[in-house]
């Protein structure tokens, strides 16, 4: 084997949890292979350098090795090299996010009257 569809590799590299949404990925746009914008046809070939933007942030990945069948997670590591400064990116953006304050999730419905009396406080009224 020595070509594999992106989006049975992207899928086989667990980078999604299904090949659908690799697929869908792809056709968005947030795939690109060798600074190409990737279809999900296209074929993956060993040496490739990949940038995939998904939910758990942006990866550069060199292609070491090709697979159709999605494995489990040692063995998936094992198909690809990310660049040092794609890690040191998402490091530092994780480091980023954990330093930022965390709100308080806003409430359903109507204010209770303690929040009454506190929206009143903040409007100046007394």
């Amino acid at each position: 084997m020595d070509r594999v569809r992106i989006d049975k590799w992207l899928w086989a590299a667990r980078f999604f949890k299904t090949r659908s949404l690799a697929e869908r990925t792809c056709e968005l746009g947030r795939i690109e292979s060798n600074g190409v914008r990737a279809k999900p046809a296209r074929e993956v070939r060993i040496g490739d350098l990949l940038h995939i933007k998904n939910d758990s942030g942006d990866f550069q990945v060199e292609v070491l090795a090709l697979s159709e069948i999605r494995g489990p997670a040692a063995v998936a590591q094992t198909l690809y090299r990310e660049t040092e400064a794609s890690r040191e990116l998402r490091l530092k953006l994780a480091e980023e996010r954990k330093a930022m304050p965390h709100f308080e999730a806003s409430r359903e419905g109507k204010p209770s009257k303690r929040d009454r009396r506190e929206i009143g406080r903040l409007r100046g009224r007394v």
